[in-house]
């Protein structure tokens, strides 16, 4: 994902009552102060959850002023997202080597949307948050829009009968960061259990 350079405010937020340091940092600062945000939100998003952790606690626990963070991140959904990017990265560098590999088309679906959900599962609490006031954020994410052509790929590479493109819509559905969250925290579903179901359906439609 490409980094905000502009710094944006909702001045509704009592967070973000902010005075910017007019010191220009130099490019090697600006890329040690990045990577010490990040290590600083991901510790602290595991210690505390991410709802629980405000950007003033990250800038805080970083020891940087928050017109530092801002200029960085603009808000929390883009440090959620730029915490996502290293997973969402090694996801797509496996698949690739994978598929490039050839084997069997309908080997190469059970095992990506069983990488997709152990991916989803490890980091629902940040995909939730990056989507928040967003319904339709996830989906229409063009990392997560790549889940959907990869399973369609494989649909096709399969001939899978029927309307391939809404069996690849059911199927990517089911990957939804919100749909695991409700199927893990609230039916209490164990990762076996999503990836059997899924990997159930997968067989019946193709």
């Amino acid at each position: 994902m490409i980094n905000q350079q502009k710094v944006r405010f909702n001045l509704n937020m009592a967070d973000e009552n902010l005075i910017l340091n007019e010191n220009h940092p130099t490019r090697a600062d600006a890329l040690k102060n990045h990577t010490l945000l990040l290590e600083t939100a991901r510790r602290l998003f595991a210690e505390r959850g991410v709802e629980a952790v405000p950007m003033s606690a990250v800038a805080e626990a970083a020891r940087v002023g928050k017109g530092t963070l801002y200029r960085h991140f603009e808000n929390k959904t883009a440090l959620c997202q730029a915490l996502l990017d290293e997973d969402q990265r090694d996801l797509q560098e496996r698949t690739l080597r994978r598929l490039s590999a050839g084997g069997d088309t309908l080997a190469n679906l059970h095992w990506f949307l069983t990488q997709v959900i152990l991916f989803v599962d490890q980091n629902a609490a940040l995909l939730c948050e990056s989507a928040h006031g967003d319904q339709n954020a996830m989906l229409e994410h063009p990392a997560h829009l790549w889940w959907r052509q990869t399973i369609r790929g494989l649909l096709l590479q399969r001939r899978a009968p029927g309307d391939v493109d809404y069996t690849a819509d059911v199927l990517y559905a089911m990957l939804d960061a919100r749909m695991i969250n409700f199927q893990r925290r609230f039916l209490n579903y164990s990762l076996d259990r999503i990836i059997a179901g899924l990997t159930d359906v997968l067989e019946r439609l193709t």
